[in-house]
């Protein structure tokens, strides 16, 4: 194979998931975007490995799905693929690179390779996950960090993270924004109410989408939102329950809300801009975020967004939203109450949103990644030399 050739490319989406979870959340929808782009921007091969036994028989244009003969939905199960199956696949499929889109690659990997990090939430704040997941993360994380020809990353902050806390240097390191779906956009009134009445939706609502774990500062919302009074919006949580999520639904109860609380559960992804046209504010306090996927989407579909002034939050939202620190309880209902209130506000919000918003797209997400494929392997080894890892 001649350099500048199509290569073969391999993506290790076994964390793509089909259930209805939070696992069908934020890295899910990074990989399916690959997957569905991909081969639109770049003449490569690709091969995505797939784990999920629901994944039989779903497929994309362009891409050779391969689905283990075992399923990979646990922890265990997928670190034992990634390590001891894919090398041999890597090999047997003649790969000339792999892509591993969140977190880890193989130890051994007889290929050119490229690894996704999201973020170090896992690094910064190691209270807020399991012991045993922190670990792996923080384990594989900075092996794959440390053995990748490329480096991934979704924001600037995440870059600044990946190279304070990882030692990675700068050049390793490529900045591609996650993008958005079309089909987030402002949607007519009439097919708005028809869902708002299907899924019994309050007339009037303050919306968050989130997967309820600790550092989506959730409790921080319900006590903002308590103290604003018995005003006409509900608070409507929706997401998958993550983990240490306990202590969100306790204090609804603790502060009498379960009335004015409503927590749905895990949203499907083809009716989320309904949920977000839907609402007259989306709020998003998380503490951290590598990127932000919630935000970006509401902005899209024209809803007014406050979110926190931390992390990569700002990036994402730019000067379209507003922004507090994500601790201030009284600032966040402050903020709300502004919006609620101030309808030239909401309006003007809403306009510079939805300019924001039209700066990020999967696709443009994907060619970016194809740029990275393409710049790696142009530093390709004939076969039968040895392969240096460029640093």
């Amino acid at each position: 194979m001649e350099r500048g050739d199509p290569a073969h490319v391999a993506i290790n989406a076994h964390l793509l998931s089909f259930s209805d979870s939070y696992r069908g959340a934020g890295i899910h929808r990074y990989i399916r975007a690959l997957l569905e782009y991909l081969p639109q921007v770049s003449d490569h091969r690709y091969t995505a490995y797939l784990g999920d036994p629901r994944a039989k028989g779903v497929t994309w244009t362009g891409i050779n799905a391969r689905l283990a003969p075992f399923s990979t939905m646990s922890p265990l199960a997928r670190a034992v693929w990634e390590q001891v199956f894919q090398p041999i696949h890597l090999v047997r499929d003649a790969v000339d690179l792999v892509h591993g889109p969140a977190y880890a690659l193989p130890l051994l990997c007889p290929t050119q390779s490229v690894v996704t990090i999201h973020d170090l939430s896992f690094l910064l704040y190691p209270a807020a996950f399991n012991r045993g997941n922190r670990l792996y993360l923080k384990l594989m994380t900075r092996m794959a960090t440390q053995r990748a020809d490329g480096v991934i990353v979704v924001s600037e902050h995440t870059r600044q993270d990946v190279m304070r806390l990882l030692n990675v240097p700068a050049s390793h390191i490529h900045v591609v924004p996650n993008g958005i779906d079309p089909h987030f956009r402002p949607l007519p009134a009439d097919k708005v109410r028809v869902f708002r009445a299907q899924r019994r939706l309050p007339e009037r609502f303050i919306l968050c989408i989130s997967t309820i774990e600790p550092r989506k500062n959730l409790t921080t919302l319900i006590r903002a939102y308590a103290t604003l009074g018995d005003i006409e919006h509900k608070l409507v949580i929706g997401g998958g329950r993550g983990w240490k999520y306990e202590n969100v639904f306790a204090l609804v109860e603790e502060l009498n809300l379960a009335d004015r609380v409503w927590f749905p559960g895990f949203v499907q992804h083809d009716e989320l801009p309904y949920w977000y046209n839907a609402a007259d504010l989306f709020v998003y306090p998380s503490i951290y975020e590598g990127f932000g996927l919630p935000p970006l989407e509401a902005m899209a579909c024209g809803t007014p967004v406050i979110t926190s002034n931390t992390s990569s939050l700002p990036e994402v939202v730019g000067m379209a939203g507003l922004m507090v620190h994500p601790t201030d309880i009284q600032a966040l209902a402050d903020a709300i109450s502004r919006v609620l209130t101030d309808k030239a506000l909401a309006t003007s919000m809403a306009v510079q949103g939805l300019a924001r918003a039209e700066g990020f797209s999967w696709k443009a997400t994907a060619a970016r990644t194809a740029a990275v494929y393409d710049a790696l392997l142009a530093t390709r080894v004939p076969k039968g030399a040895t392969h240096v890892i460029p640093r």
